[in-house]
């Protein structure tokens, strides 16, 4: 248990049964009646971002979120198997818990397993990892006014814009948070 006045970025709550992360938080004090704290809260599971107000002092409930560093095995059906990096016990997550994270997910990749008693509830993937491009088109010379991009495929099989000098078969960083073009990896 905690108090509104001990809210911190990241945190995360407990409340009404749902887990929500505090994204942002303002304590304001008018002039006029008892102070309160605004806040923006993160879903866990869904994502969704919700404003809510609080009056200053009431408790709330603290959730303990243990992030472990795991590394991707590789998918068994439907479910990805991570092993921990420490005990290297292995737990299957399902594809719906993965999300968008399994287009940037090589096998033995690292990442951050979010876990809230005993279940798995996100992973964070580094900010960018290293691909390789199976397919694109060659890019035309002339076919642009500036700095033009063109499709193409990564490993896992996802497509993204490239800029027209990279070629099939090339090493690139792409962003694990929008899949962007990041450069050209080493």
């Amino acid at each position: 248990m905690a108090t509104t006045n001990d809210l911190k970025n990241g945190m995360t709550l407990d409340i009404d049964g749902q887990l929500w992360n505090v994204v942002e938080f303002q304590h304001v004090k008018p002039g006029k009646g008892p102070a309160f704290v605004r806040t923006k809260l993160k879903s866990v599971l869904s994502g969704k971002v919700v404003d809510r107000t609080f009056n200053a002092g009431v408790k709330v409930d603290v959730a303990i979120l243990e992030k472990r560093d795991m590394q991707f095995l590789y998918k068994d059906g439907e479910d990805f198997v991570f092993m921990d990096s420490k005990t290297y016990d292995q737990i299957n997550i399902s594809a719906q818990t993965v999300g968008d994270s399994a287009d940037y997910m090589l096998e033995n990749c690292d990442a951050i397993v979010g876990i809230h008693e005993g279940n798995p509830l996100f992973i964070e993937l580094p900010a960018s990892v290293e691909m390789t491009i199976t397919y694109t088109e060659p890019g035309l010379q002339g076919d642009r006014s500036s700095g033009g991009t063109k499709p193409a495929t990564l490993e896992t099989g996802v497509s993204i814009q490239v800029p027209l000098f990279i070629k099939q078969d090339e090493k690139i960083l792409v962003d694990t948070r929008n899949g962007a073009y990041l450069g050209r990896a080493n």
